[in-house]
């Protein structure tokens, strides 16, 4: 038997249809005991893409918006501060709001600033 050259094989993979390109695989699989696993590991990096999402994360007012009593009223419910420490961490916005909170709480804290105008970003 003639041994076969790298441009023969990728010329019979070309105008091989589906069901050809399927039986090869299987044989392969059969005669070298071997299975396909790009499905597997194509799950495996969603699953790996999944687990690095944070489990803490930061709310940072970026921009405070045309409403600064509301938000500056929000900060003051977000955070229990004073009246003063709210004002003054909406006046040097961009400021981080809550540090290392969960993502359900960052999510709820971002909607009630945006409820009052302003601009967030949770990191």
């Amino acid at each position: 038997m003639a041994k076969l050259t790298h441009e023969d094989i990728l010329a019979y993979l070309e105008e091989a249809t589906i069901l050809e390109l399927n039986d090869l695989v299987k044989a392969i699989e059969e005669k070298f005991d071997v299975t396909a696993a790009a499905p597997i590991a194509v799950a495996a990096a969603a699953d790996a893409g999944a687990a690095a999402e944070p489990t803490e994360v930061n709310v940072t007012l970026t921009e405070v918006g045309g409403t600064k009593v509301a938000v500056i009223k929000a900060v003051r419910e977000i955070t229990g501060l004073g009246l003063v420490d709210a004002k003054g961490l909406v006046d040097k916005a961009p400021s981080v709001i809550k540090e290392k909170v969960s993502a359900d709480e960052a999510k709820e804290i971002k909607e009630k600033l945006e409820a009052a105008g302003a601009t967030v970003e949770v990191k």
